[in-house]
């Protein structure tokens, strides 16, 4: 029914249970999805990702017939300073998404830029150099599974906030193989020119998020903002 570059994220079925939100995408025409994995977003998937859980929502999403582009999650903040048995939590979680991205055939997994703060933990070059080198390693066990890694960067409310910083992290990116997820509401909500966001990332992006915004409110549908799609 749709182009075959037009996909749906289950983000926006969150009220529904993954069933029907599953369901609910394919009877729209969908083909392609996102699966939402956002705690306290979307609850599609568990954060307590057992392999109990993994297999559960890998049969249920490969049973609806719908194709899954990314798989969009999160392992905690990345500029958070973490000890052995914090780190190696994070590492489970991480292979755990990752079983889910592979056993849904998605290309990639998603992980955000940094914590749901704008303040650094340390500083911002500190934090920056962390955020970069936790999407790397990130990256490159993702290859061991056989799928990508994909960063939502800028983020108006995660730490890479603006253009200056998702900039900086794009660079200490550069060569990694970990690709950028632009996402138009959140480049608007921080007040920022989308045209200056592409040209700083030319070559860089791997997918696109479609939600309209106005500065300081990412949270409107397509023509409720003011967002220029055409233009981009």
């Amino acid at each position: 029914m749709f182009h075959s570059r037009l996909g749906c994220s289950s983000i926006s079925f969150r009220h529904q249970d993954l069933g029907n939100a599953l369901r609910t995408m394919k009877g729209l025409g969908f083909e392609e999805i996102d699966l939402g994995a956002l705690p306290g977003v979307c609850d599609h998937v568990p954060y307590e990702l057992d392999a109990e859980a993994v297999a559960t929502v890998s049969a249920a999403v490969n049973a609806s017939g719908l194709r899954v582009r990314s798989v969009n999650a999160d392992i905690g903040n990345l500029n958070a300073v973490l000890d052995a048995d914090a780190r190696a939590a994070r590492q489970r979680h991480l292979d755990a998404l990752l079983t889910l991205t592979a056993n849904t055939c998605a290309k990639a997994l998603v992980l955000p830029c940094g914590a749901l703060n704008h303040e650094p933990v340390r500083s911002e070059r500190e934090d920056l150099d962390l955020i970069a080198s936790q999407l790397i390693g990130a990256g490159q066990r993702a290859a061991e599974f056989g799928v990508e890694l994909w960063t939502e960067s800028l983020h108006f409310l995660r730490f890479c906030w603006n253009l200056e910083r998702a900039g900086l992290l794009a660079d200490r990116l550069a060569g990694s193989g970990v690709g950028i997820v632009m996402d138009f509401s959140h480049i608007v909500a921080a007040g920022e020119d989308i045209q200056a966001y592409l040209d700083r990332h030319a070559g860089r992006i791997s997918h696109v998020h479609l939600r309209d915004a106005v500065p300081g409110n990412i949270n409107l549908s397509i023509g409720n903002g003011n967002a220029d799609f055409a233009g981009a």
